[in-house]
């Protein structure tokens, strides 16, 4: 949950800001990008869910789908958010798509953190790993259905979701 968090304490911090710099602008973007996929990631400790004997499974689901669900929470709040920091820079035809690409990113970057256990630090502190399975990925994507598959179909559900939580958001504030 801390790690969820980031994202949606950046966005928050920016919009307290009476003006942006640019600089720190970017900065903060792609800092917030790169923690992103840490809310929804959430989702994906569900394939930890175990029965077991004397266990109590539906504790353990109420705990993990709570985390899950307040990871989604703060990820359409931040996505929003960042949505309304960017309008001043961009125009709204990349605002929109660009907020379908990102979800997609963060498919991908679910798929780096759960399959081939990277870390959001790590683009920064040792990024040539990441990078060389990226190119892999990309070079040979026959080899590699199920990171595409994954990366797809997790970020439509995340692209779904989001349109289902603006739709509501709008609603709610008629």
């Amino acid at each position: 949950m801390f790690l969820a968090t980031i994202p949606f304490l950046i966005t928050s911090y920016l919009a307290s800001l009476k003006k942006l710099y640019k600089f720190g602008f970017a900065l903060a973007f792609f800092t917030w990008l790169a923690f992103l996929p840490n809310a929804p990631y959430i989702i994906t400790d569900l394939m930890h869910l175990r029965l077991k004997t004397n266990s109590y499974l539906w504790l353990d689901i109420l705990v993990v789908t709570s985390f899950a669900l307040n990871g989604m929470l703060l990820l359409y709040l931040s996505v929003l958010d960042i949505t309304i920091l960017l309008k001043p820079y961009v125009n709204n035809r990349f605002i929109k798509y660009g907020t379908g690409a990102i979800f997609f990113l963060c498919g991908l970057g679910i798929y780096l953190g759960r399959f081939l256990r990277y870390n959001s630090w790590e683009i920064a502190l040792n990024p040539k790993p990441i990078i060389h399975d990226l190119f892999h990925m990309l070079s040979a994507p026959n080899q590699n259905k199920e990171a595409w598959l994954f990366t797809l179909l997790f970020g439509a559900f995340l692209n779904i979701g989001f349109w289902m939580f603006n739709t509501i958001h709008r609603v709610t504030l008629k």
